[in-house]
């Protein structure tokens, strides 16, 4: 599929959406991986699955600040495990997306034109030194995209 996005009459970078191919499924599932790594075998089993166990875990390794703004591949599994609960929660699904800029994973919503990047929702805010507060930066992202989505329907 190929997006074509006009805003005015200024034309902005046309993006090819993709499934993802064996390469991409596992260096998501390393990044989530990662994460896991710092679970113990019973939360990995009794809390983790919930997105409330996910986001929790997201926010216990944020505050213990287990990973430097530099660790940029660290962070961005941090949001990995974020994009896992927007698919757990909401229905979106993991694709690829490429443009002239390069090839990055992405959650889309069904088949519609909305697209999330959750890779960088967490790295990013790290890397300016902001604090982080996972449930409220998603509860503000899934705010946004229902609105997105009802605009759809």
């Amino acid at each position: 599929m190929l997006l074509l996005l006009l805003l005015g009459c200024q034309m902005v970078a046309a993006q090819e959406i993709s499934p993802l191919g064996k390469q991409d499924i596992a260096a998501l599932d390393a990044q989530r991986q990662l994460i896991r790594h710092f679970l113990s075998p019973r939360d990995l089993q009794d809390k983790y699955p919930t997105t409330v166990g996910k986001l929790g875990t997201l926010r216990a390794l944020l505050e213990a600040r287990r990973f430097r703004p530099e660790q940029t591949y660290e962070l961005q599994a941090l949001g990995v495990v974020l994009g896992d609960v927007f698919v757990q929660e909401m229905g979106f699904k993991w694709v690829m997306v490429s443009d002239e800029y390069g090839r990055d994973p992405a959650l889309q919503y069904r088949d519609s034109p909305i697209l999330l990047f959750p890779l960088t929702m967490i790295a990013k805010r790290i890397e300016r030194g902001e604090t982080v507060d996972v449930f409220a930066l998603y509860e503000g992202i899934a705010d946004h995209a229902r609105h997105r989505i009802q605009a759809l329907q």
